[in-house]
């Protein structure tokens, strides 16, 4: 009697690509079958993206075979790719903003008669698709850009549904999103699976990844090194695959003593989400904040740093004369600030490494604002080197790296400022594991050296792993502060949701 074989809805066998001298993959294989989520693993240049490329028709394969259906697949360009059923939703979301919702969903596949568009019909085009994601209330008519991220996530996938896909690939797709969204995306994800789409799902988030995936293949250098059913896997497993490191291994393990306190914050309020916050934080300490997306965390920094005026309270830097803070008299006194938005407040993308590592001393790099391009250029090197930095050279515009190597550099402008106590608010958000590690060692080595660090994140693992001490925030408020070791991720979340 013949054996049963599971139907493939998608098989890519032994897919190769090269960029001139860099092999970007190395024979990758990938099977995934209908109705399923596939989640795709890897870190920053493991050659996902590649992959995804060439899945979706923005490239061609130097080698190997691709299958949809059993048949043989082969895209011209995306586009082709859309029509053979095969579509993907970009991490940056790719809306005509001033366009309605309906126009953004019916873009490029609008119902004509005779050149004319029949609007009735691309009205209940639109609808039909949000009415397979539960979005069926969705205002058509509004312009794409006044919607949440959330909601123009609905719409993107909305567009995808129309070509009726058999393949779906989401990349990144909760990065933007809250708590509340990313559930209702799963929920849409489910909805899909239902109606037999299957879903490649690209995400950084492991514990998400386990959640949500039927299979998994971790790829690394370019190479498929694992593959399994999701549920018999353990997050050691996957993180020993693409890092060749276990989970014990990620976070720091050196002793930092503590100091005296160096950072205080007495009844801080700032409209219109910071209601009340009290803190003190001390040389060598590493402080987390915790709460959920809109409790006033990012708030708490951005008032130390001065970046937002105080309503009543104040924050005192010790040994630091009282003055009306501003961020240029914080960066003198020593206090650095990285910011969960790396792309608008964070970095210069259009600049390069050592213009953007060095922004807040040139002075020390020139004289009547000339600046010497070559120690500019050393001091730069210095901290790539240090701080492992993948990059051509420190002349290679920012944009052009991974979003590990910019948060990098980002840090590594604080470090050579330098600073003594690092406000940091979501450092390791969009980054692959490999870097958070690096990352995570370098704030243990930072309060080793006995500086202060405050970190915010949403990421209780990391919070846990890292911290001396955790602060919760509800609704505006800094309702608890306990050291580490009285915290469990239940408890924190009692705390955040207020019913504790």
């Amino acid at each position: 009697m013949t054996a049963l074989v599971a139907p493939v809805a998608l098989r890519l066998a032994g897919i190769e690509k090269s960029f001139g001298a860099t092999r970007a993959l190395r024979g990758v294989s990938l099977e995934v079958t209908p109705g399923s989520v596939h989640a795709l693993i890897g870190e920053n240049g493991a050659g996902k993206s590649t992959l995804m490329k060439i899945l979706s028709g923005a490239h061609a394969a130097d080698a190997g075979v691709m299958e949809l259906g059993g048949q043989p697949y082969l895209p011209a360009n995306p586009h082709d790719a859309r029509l053979k059923g095969v579509a993907m939703i970009y991490q940056e979301l790719n809306l005509a903003l001033p366009l309605s919702a309906r126009e953004n969903i019916l873009l490029g596949a609008e119902p004509a008669t005779l050149g004319w568009i029949d609007r009735a019909q691309a009205r209940d085009l639109a609808r039909g698709a949000l009415a397979q994601l539960g979005h069926e209330g969705l205002d058509l008519e509004r312009p794409a850009g006044s919607f949440s991220i959330a909601e123009q996530q609905v719409i993107e996938i909305a567009r995808a549904l129309l070509m009726r896909p058999k393949v779906l690939i989401m990349d990144e797709p909760t990065s933007s999103l809250t708590q509340a969204d990313a559930e209702r995306l799963f929920t849409t994800i489910l909805r899909l699976k239902a109606q037999g789409v299957s879903i490649i799902y690209i995400s950084h988030f492991l514990e998400e990844c386990r959640r949500i995936a039927d299979r998994y293949t971790v790829l690394k250098d370019g190479e498929t090194v694992g593959s399994g059913d999701m549920p018999a896997a353990s997050l050691d497993t996957i993180v020993t695959l693409m890092t060749g490191r276990e989970v014990k291994d990620l976070y720091p393990h050196n002793d930092h003593p503590l100091g005296a306190t160096v950072l205080e914050v007495r009844h801080a309020a700032a409209a219109p989400q910071l209601r009340r916050a009290s803190l003190q934080v001390r040389a060598g300490e590493i402080f987390g904040l915790a709460g959920l997306i809109g409790a006033g965390r990012t708030d708490l920094l951005r008032a130390i740093f001065g970046l937002d005026d105080l309503d009543t309270g104040d924050v005192c830097i010790v040994d630091a004369p009282p003055a009306r803070a501003t961020p240029s008299r914080r960066w003198a006194q020593g206090v650095g600030f990285l910011s969960e938005n790396r792309k608008e407040e964070g970095l210069m993308l259009s600049q390069s490494i050592a213009d953007n590592l060095t922004l807040t001393k040139q002075s020390s790099f020139g004289r009547l604002g000339w600046i010497n391009g070559r120690r500019q250029r050393d001091a730069a090197q210095r901290w790539v080197d240090a701080l492992r930095v993948k990059c051509r050279d420190v002349s290679q515009p920012i944009s052009q790296l991974s979003g590990g190597n910019q948060q990098k550099v980002a840090l590594a402008r604080l470090l050579e400022h330098p600073a003594r106590i690092f406000l940091l608010d979501e450092p390791t958000r969009g980054i692959d594991v490999g870097s958070k590690a690096q990352i995570y060692d370098l704030i243990g080595q930072l309060a080793a050296a006995g500086k202060a660090v405050v970190i915010v994140s949403s990421y209780l693992p990391e919070l846990l792993g890292l911290c001396d001490t955790i602060g919760v925030m509800c609704r505006g408020e800094l309702t608890a502060i306990r050291p580490r070791r009285e915290w469990n991720e239940s408890d924190i979340m009692r705390v955040a949701t207020g019913s504790a």
